[in-house]
């Protein structure tokens, strides 16, 4: 693998805050395609961790590309099984063991769309990668597919239980949002910021609507918005189908400036000054 140091951030370029670069879509021309997107005006690209064999890769894909791809490391709902405890151990021992390189825990969360065999036990390990982000000092990637209620409700309690740690407020992004005012309004009270992607593009979605806001709720704050790809799914119209990249969030960006009756740059310096706080990126 090339090492592509990149020292030429241009200002306010797009953060991609959730793109899964490791996986098999990518494989054929992986090198290139990040490069690409580069040259394509991304400045970032943040990639969560699933399981216990998506570590090394999202780690040497860091390393190879410092300064444009970094690393967060959690382990997702979908992948928690009979034996899931023997695969924790060894994510918990990588995420103590490269701290210090991580830009948050994740992807991690509650999923019931497919399966709820395990949902108790998802709601365990839930507890306890926000537990460790709290110890950590680190920001949250959440995934949550039919499990809103428990999910706020978890991460309500993490927040009661470590609020007054020396290490602060448990912080971080549902990712892929595409809820309701109500929903929304919940998230943003407890601090969270909301990670809009493709799915605004799609014909009949709700969600800009949901941020616009109506007579009841004012728009949610530009403040509190994340981009993000979830490549390599969730590519925005037209694309939609296609391998998703984050050059692509520029259409994004396009409908978010229609939203917020304001310009793609507008949209473009905000939510990448917020990816830069949340995550504390220089």
């Amino acid at each position: 693998m090339v090492n592509a140091q990149i020292n030429d951030q241009m200002v306010n370029d797009m953060i991609d805050t959730h793109i899964h670069l490791d996986e098999e879509a990518y494989a054929p021309d992986r090198e290139e395609m990040i490069l690409r997107q580069r040259e394509s005006g991304v400045e970032a690209m943040l990639i969560p961790g699933v399981n216990a064999s998506s570590v090394g890769p999202i780690l040497d894909l860091s390393a190879a590309f410092t300064g444009l791809c970094y690393p967060a490391l959690g382990f997702h709902p979908q992948e928690v099984k009979e034996g899931w405890k023997a695969q924790w151990t060894l994510i918990e021992a990588a995420i103590r063991e490269h701290r210090d390189k991580l830009v948050a825990i994740g992807e991690i969360g509650l999923d019931y769309y497919w399966d709820t065999t395990f949902k108790a036990e998802q709601q365990e390990l839930l507890r306890l990668q926000l537990a460790l982000a709290q110890e950590l000092n680190l920001p949250v990637m959440i995934h949550n597919r039919e499990a809103t209620e428990d999910t706020l409700r978890i991460l309500r309690e993490a927040q009661m239980t470590h609020g007054t740690s020396p290490n602060g407020k448990l912080t971080g992004v549902i990712h892929c949002f595409n809820g309701s005012r109500e929903t929304a309004q919940q998230i943003l009270d407890m601090g969270f910021y909301l990670g809009i992607g493709g799915v605004i593009t799609f014909k009949n979605c709700k969600l800009a609507d949901t941020l616009a806001g109506d007579e009841r709720f004012a728009p949610i704050p530009l403040e509190r918005l994340l981009l993000e790809t979830d490549g390599p799914y969730l590519a925005p119209t037209p694309f939609r189908g296609q391998r998703n990249e984050s050059r692509l969030m520029s259409y994004v960006v396009e409908r978010l400036a229609q939203v917020y009756n304001s310009s793609p740059e507008a949209i473009i310096e905000a939510t990448t000054a917020n990816a830069k706080a949340l995550f504390r990126l220089k």
